[in-house]
């Protein structure tokens, strides 16, 4: 059966994607805009992502996939000031910086590799040597070696950050079906004009699938959505020390620890090929705790606090995809974010909605849309 309404945009996914999409979307003027969620809102990898917002930290070159992460970070200090004149809600960006500590030979050669190119290319970054960094964070462990430090790489509480985006969808007469599971696109030719549960359909002018890892259970004209999107499980730990340990993301290419404004520590996270199997497991918490360890001797003896996994949603070369699909019209694809929706949730927002109201269309829709497996395929 037929719900009877017609939305200007629907949008099947209520992760941080998919809300930061109906937000940029009302604020340029679109106002009938419905989002299905499986679940509960931002309960899936939303809700375990540790918020790391690293465009420099983590890049092994100035290409295209690091000028978007870059760009999309620039969003986050007005989004943060927006966010909260809108909702009321703080989501805690914390711009105190990112340090990429090396313990090993293999890391110390990382990070003068990777502070070369970044020096070369006109990025703010500081090579630090094992003094001055345990100057800047005295608890960090002896072994320090030498660090890089990224100031403009920096932190959100992606779980505030989610329930910010919820709230001004309330607020702004969004709609949001919690707990209705889309099963397939609506085919009228190679148009899509919406989509259906198992009882009901959800007609529309324009369908944005943001479904994440769930990307491949949607079926359209009976044959899923071609676009290859897994499941990469991410354990995570979290610590409770009652006060406040590092002012700093730590991060190393084992693992990372995430200090929240509360005092609490996030430790992550493992890659894991798992399907959708969520279980929190012995060896993966023995792996942070090692992890975590490593970067301090304080975590040692302190009493894990709380423990989860979440699924990122992962495409084959591990890049966002986004854009329209070859041959259908009325849909646009956002998923494939990886390890990275919570900082590439605002630019995602933004080509998104651009495209949508205004008929702007971005260049990453070019470099990161769905056509790109289809040219790998016949070459």
């Amino acid at each position: 059966m037929s719900n009877g309404r017609v939305s200007d945009v629907l949008i099947i996914g209520a992760g941080v994607i998919g809300l930061s999409i109906a937000r940029a979307l009302n604020k340029r003027g679109v106002r009938n805009i419905m989002i299905i969620e499986r679940g509960s809102v931002g309960g899936e990898a939303s809700h375990a992502a540790a918020g790391m917002l690293a465009p420099q930290c983590e890049a092994d070159a100035q290409d295209d996939f690091f000028r978007f992460c870059r760009g999309s970070n620039r969003f986050y200090p007005l989004l943060s000031w927006q966010l909260r004149a809108e909702t009321g809600i703080d989501i805690e960006l914390d711009r105190s910086g990112t340090l990429f500590a090396a313990f090993t030979d293999e890391d110390v050669a990382e990070i003068r590799r990777r502070f070369e190119w970044q020096r070369s290319a006109g990025l703010t970054v500081e090579h630090l040597m094992a003094e001055e960094v345990l100057k800047m964070e005295p608890n960090l462990s002896p072994n320090v070696r030498e660090a890089l430090y990224f100031p403009h790489d920096t932190q959100v509480e992606n779980r505030k950050l989610v329930a910010a985006l919820k709230k001004y969808a309330e607020i702004n007469g969004i709609t949001v079906r919690q707990y209705t599971e889309i099963k397939a696109l609506i085919a009228d030719n190679n148009h899509v004009a919406g989509a259906a549960s198992a009882s009901e359909k959800f007609h529309a002018r324009t369908t944005v699938l943001a479904a994440g890892a769930w990307t491949p259970f949607i079926k359209f004209r009976e044959s899923a959505i071609p676009v290859d999107v897994k499941p990469v499980r991410g354990q995570m730990i979290c610590f409770d020390p009652g006060e406040r340990l590092f002012r700093k993301v730590i991060y190393t290419p084992r693992g990372y620890v995430v200090p929240r404004a509360d005092g609490r520590v996030l430790c992550g996270a493992t890659v894991e090929n798992k399907g959708f199997d969520k279980l929190v497991t012995k060896e993966g918490i023995e792996k942070l705790r090692h992890n975590a360890a490593e970067i301090s001797p304080a975590f040692s003896s302190l009493e894990i606090s709380d423990s989860w996994a979440g699924l990122r949603p992962a495409s084959p070369d591990g890049l966002p995809v986004l854009g329209e699909l070859p041959d259908i019209s009325g849909l646009i694809v956002a998923t494939g974010h990886y390890r990275n929706g919570i900082l590439l949730a605002p630019i995602t927002a933004e080509i998104v909605a651009d495209y949508i109201a205004r008929g702007v269309r971005s260049e990453f829709f070019d470099i990161f849309g769905p056509q790109r497996f289809r040219t790998a395929a016949t070459v």
